[in-house]
């Protein structure tokens, strides 16, 4: 018996988690100021590169294209606070 392609297999659900707590994360590390923000931007195009190939693949199910796509656009959010210079600013 194979799996079904369109149910959600663990990788995919660990994976995305992974993703969505690592940007988490980042954006917690702009906001105290703990990281340089030439290196949050690289980890956030990093980010993004990984979920742009993901979103790519044709076998991908629809649910998780739509859970993938969300979290590019919370990396393009927080990328564009990072080249708006505001991270971490209060005023």
């Amino acid at each position: 018996m194979t799996p079904d392609s369109r149910k959600p297999t663990p990788s995919d659900e660990s994976q995305a988690d992974h993703l969505s707590d690592a940007l988490q994360h980042l954006s917690s590390a702009v906001e105290s100021e703990s990281i340089a923000t030439g290196a949050a931007k690289g980890l956030v195009y990093s980010v993004m590169e990984t979920l742009g190939t993901l979103i790519g693949d044709p076998d991908l199910p629809e649910h998780a294209r739509s859970g993938y796509e969300g979290l590019l656009e919370t990396a393009r959010e927080l990328r564009a606070r990072l080249e708006g210079g505001s991270a971490g600013d209060d005023n």
